[in-house]
């Protein structure tokens, strides 16, 4: 293993099985309670670390909209578009789908100028709207395929095939992490899994410790959103319970020794001691103000978006939302219905959150990403069975063009880069690859993306691969 700077830094087995046979109660049960941080071993993987150059952004927030949001209806607005809503596109304007499509559609919802950028914002997205002259809009990603599980992969793990650890876990392998008490890395995403569920979020070949921990947030309080977590206790009894776990432990590491499995969860028992600390007290947004809390809204988005700017401030790096199980976003038919509902359930939450972030100093040096795995054809998606129940009314994928802002960590605000067609189909200037996506990322959190590197298998791997670029003109 090789440290961000290219130290390597092997895993001490002595240290470790002193861990395991120490590490659980050699803190005083009375600490648990205190505000003193628990000192921990100098070989703890998740140690605060420096990055290769003075970093833009400390931690991340992605907001990540599952499904694919369609950018001629939201932040890339598409008049020509609507002037051939329900014509055939001009010969050679069309791209390949993955259904078959029709006449072009024009957006049913209206555009707005916002700010003192007079950046354009759909209807549906009022509050976030609010903030434009904070948003960096990036109008030309691309990604590989118009596939959902490809796309998925490689916006959160930078390839759509193979087996690569997530952003979040590169990040918290590059970065550490603030607050020893909180996993590096969280997962909120209410309701359930997303499409292809926790792979989204796993470290891979990296160590366990690196992958994120998933929470869903549409569950009660605290001790629900962490059912099997309780607060620690001053008595005995905790402290013969992880006696009893010390010495099994002891035993398991002397049979497998160097099982970077057992490492993994030696970890993760750890962490669970330790989040006795604050979990409970970051999860809990009844210890908000009541009309902050009315500012994200009553629904999960509102709790979610107010959990993360908690888990944030706490010193956790890297926090993902998704929007729900599934593939909300994912609209083959009623699409005004379906994109108007789905950006009301958030629009107040994430404005909130933009607020509340700029309010309190940390959207400097937060790095806020919105966005989906795609986008959506500007061209009707014609009636399948089993796919969009006979409607014409909805968008086929698209991944020759689409949108996503960033915010905060560094970017320019009030600005947008690059272009679609001017249908909307295709990104057409200054195209940023998914790749370069995860480079420029890396970057503002002070990362050359191709040193950020991890030996396995014989060779270096990385996050953008053998890709990517840093998109200079996004950066303030």
């Amino acid at each position: 293993m090789s440290s961000p700077s290219g130290e390597n830094l092997p895993f001490a087995r002595r240290d470790f099985l002193a861990r395991c046979g120490m590490g659980f109660a050699l803190p005083a049960l009375g600490a648990l309670c205190s505000e003193d941080a628990i000192a921990l071993p100098a070989t703890n993987p998740m140690i605060a670390r420096g990055s290769h150059f003075a970093p833009k952004a400390k931690r991340v927030i992605h907001l990540f909209m599952n499904g694919g949001p369609a950018h001629m209806d939201t932040f890339d607005p598409k008049p020509e578009l609507s002037r051939w809503s329900g014509k055939p596109l001009p010969e050679g304007r069309r791209l390949g789908t993955e259904r078959k499509t029709g006449a072009a559609f024009g957006s049913p919802f209206s555009f707005r100028r916002y700010g003192q950028s007079g950046l354009p914002v759909s209807e549906i997205f009022p509050h976030v709207a609010k903030h434009v002259d904070d948003l960096c809009v990036i109008r030309s990603m691309r990604a590989d395929v118009p596939n959902h599980e490809p796309s998925l992969m490689l916006m959160n793990c930078g390839d759509g095939r193979l087996v690569r650890p997530s952003m979040g876990s590169w990040v918290t392998y590059g970065l550490g992490s603030e607050n020893q008490n909180l996993p590096g890395f969280v997962v909120l995403c209410p309701g359930g899994y997303p499409i292809t569920e926790t792979q989204n979020w796993r470290s891979a070949f990296l160590p366990g410790i690196y992958q994120g921990t998933y929470v869903d947030p549409g569950k009660g309080g605290p001790s629900d959103v962490i059912p099997n977590l309780k607060p620690a206790r001053s008595d005995s009894r905790q402290a013969s319970q992880l006696d009893l776990l010390r010495s099994l432990n002891r035993r398991h590491a002397e049979e497998r020794g160097g099982d970077s499995r057992f490492e993994a969860r030696i970890q993760s028992f750890e962490l669970a001691y330790r989040m006795q600390v604050e979990a409970s007290d970051a999860f809990d947004i009844s210890r908000e103000p009541a009309h902050l809390r009315d500012s994200y809204g009553s629904g999960v988005h509102g709790k979610q978006c107010l959990i993360a700017r908690r888990l944030v401030e706490r010193g956790v790096r890297f926090v993902q939302l998704w929007h729900g199980a599934g593939q909300p976003w994912d609209s083959h038919d009623d699409i005004e219905k379906n994109h108007r509902r789905l950006a009301r359930e958030c629009d107040q939450a994430i404005g909130a959150l933009l607020t509340d972030l700029k309010q309190s100093g940390l959207l400097e040096d937060t790095l806020v990403v919105w966005g989906g795995e795609f986008g959506r054809t500007p061209t009707v998606e014609l009636p399948k069975p089993g796919s969009n129940a006979g409607k014409i009314n909805g968008r086929d994928h698209n991944h020759h063009g689409f949108s996503m802002w960033l915010a905060g960590g560094g970017v320019k605000g009030g600005f947008s880069y690059g272009a679609t067609d001017e249908f909307g189909f295709g990104a057409v200037e200054n195209p940023v690859h998914v790749h370069d996506l995860h480079a420029t990322l890396l970057h503002l959190l002070g990362f050359d993306h191709e040193k950020l590197t991890y030996r396995y298998a014989g060779r270096d791997f990385r996050l953008t691969d053998v890709h990517g670029k840093v998109v200079s003109d996004l950066i303030a």
